[in-house]
């Protein structure tokens, strides 16, 4: 049993503690919004992320997201989406510039809840490391504790969302201020921008632009 948490822990880390598109969004709400911006980015990250375990847990979503289909479907509107936030990103960082640096962060990071909810739902990369990898997880769990092993599961892998996603907020806000302020915000939407792209690549030709 206490093996099993542990290699929950450890696959979990590989997946949560990796640079990808939460992580840099989470990074400019924290510029804002401090660590209270990374608890609610994991709160909205967790709603999505429980629901979609459960339904993985029945069955029936393991065929259905893995189809070229969908994978392309979840690339396209993921990319679009991590383009718009890096767009309005960008926008508050040049905005920053001509005013003041702790001028309120614009549309993007008034709902870090919405963030962690679109970032997450709209991820394909996320969804499908459930369908795979962390199905084999959930299963496990099944056969030791029964439908108890779901949210057990759950509880073992989303704690450290919420230490990690923290922590980045709270390092960019202690940072992210004064002269460095609309350089962080600058460099945050190039990164999502890019993300997107690649994002955007992978619905159209089936392969990412960038080696992750």
């Amino acid at each position: 049993m206490l093996g099993f948490l542990a290699k929950v822990v450890v696959i979990s880390a590989s997946g949560a503690l990796s640079p990808g598109p939460l992580t840099i969004a989470t990074a400019s709400v924290g510029v804002k919004h401090g660590w209270r911006g990374g608890f609610w980015v994991s709160v909205g990250h967790a709603l999505v992320e429980f629901p979609f375990i459960a339904l993985l847990a029945t069955g029936v979503m393991v065929a259905t997201i893995t189809s070229p289909l969908t994978k392309t479907i979840l690339a396209f509107v993921g990319g679009v989406f991590m383009l718009w936030f890096g767009y309005m990103t960008i926008r508050d960082s040049i905005r920053s510039g001509r005013e003041q640096p702790k001028q309120e962060l614009q549309e993007i990071t008034k709902s870090p809840l919405l963030v962690g909810i679109g970032l997450s739902g709209l991820n394909p990369f996320f969804l499908i490391w459930w369908a795979t990898i962390g199905a084999v997880l959930i299963f496990e769990a099944i056969s030791i504790w029964g439908w108890l092993g779901v949210p057990i599961l759950f509880a073992a892998h989303i704690w450290l969302d919420f230490v990690w996603l923290g922590f980045v907020a709270q390092a960019t806000y202690v940072g992210g201020r004064g002269g460095l302020y609309n350089k962080l915000l600058l460099l945050l939407g190039i990164v999502l921008i890019v993300f997107g792209v690649d994002f955007l690549y992978t619905a159209f030709a089936g392969q990412h632009l960038l080696p992750l």
